[in-house]
């Protein structure tokens, strides 16, 4: 039954990621926690992430901007293994939180006047970026869409972007595996249901790149940014009793 549940949440929720430009892990965190718990999140949904990415770099192959993968990496590397070891070193609610208010605050950027909002990143930016994404997805397992608009601004849409990001974070979340692995936070049983993960995004990925490509420019950026709304309310509401014990 739980491998049967994580297989179809896995479809619905990469199928609605390619629409989106990302963020299946907001519909399966959730699932895996309450059926594996806590602790599972990390590693198993970093398997899934893992395989559904590399299948999805696979099929988009050809719009992979590599001059962004060639700055995105190196930072990748390095903080998708301090984050792996900080997993076993702490919690992380609070940056759950600080992520939730960050992609709030991006889309109020995004909903200024055209004039107000203008700026435009190169590919060296996605070092220092890719750096802080990577340590934060180790700690809490996916930082979702956060680097999306960071995408948009260097000016990558649609099958540019949801294929540069799906290397980049297929990357990314290989040296994760490996570094829970060597710090001992992967065993057997997260491996088999993260593949389980893995396995139901390969028809999800199919069918949405049939529908991504009867998508115009416009629409696609629009849902990436209401599914980074969407994903700030979630995170704020998940760690609403941080919020609590703060204002007490």
């Amino acid at each position: 039954m739980i491998a049967a549940s994580l297989f179809v949440a896995s479809f619905v929720a990469w199928f609605l990621s390619m629409l989106a430009g990302g963020g299946s892990p907001f519909i399966l965190i959730p699932l895996i926690s309450l059926l594996l718990g806590t602790q599972a999140v990390a590693p198993v949904i970093t398997t899934g992430l893992l395989i559904g990415n590399a299948q999805r770099g696979l099929v988009f192959w050809q719009q992979i901007d590599w001059r962004v993968t060639a700055w995105y990496v190196p930072g990748a590397v390095v903080g998708a293994l301090i984050g792996g070891y900080g997993l076993t070193q702490l919690h992380a609610e609070g940056l759950q939180l600080l992520l939730g208010v960050g992609l709030l605050a991006m889309v109020v950027n995004y909903c200024l006047p055209t004039r107000e909002r203008q700026w435009t990143l190169k590919a060296a930016h996605f070092l220092p970026l890719s750096l802080v994404n990577a340590i934060g997805s180790g700690l809490i397992g996916s930082t979702g869409p956060a680097m999306n608009p960071f995408y948009l601004g260097y000016g990558l849409e649609k099958e540019a972007m949801v294929a540069t990001k799906a290397f980049n974070k297929a990357v990314l979340h290989l040296v994760k595996l490996v570094a829970y692995a060597t710090f001992g936070s992967l065993s057997r049983e997260y491996l088999l249901y993260g593949l389980v993960i893995g396995l139901g995004a390969i028809p999800a990925n199919w069918l949405g790149k049939q529908v991504l490509e009867k998508m115009s420019a416009q629409q696609f950026r629009q849902l990436v940014f209401a599914f980074v709304a969407v994903s700030g309310i979630t995170m704020i509401w998940q760690q609403r009793h941080v919020l609590t014990v703060w204002w007490m």
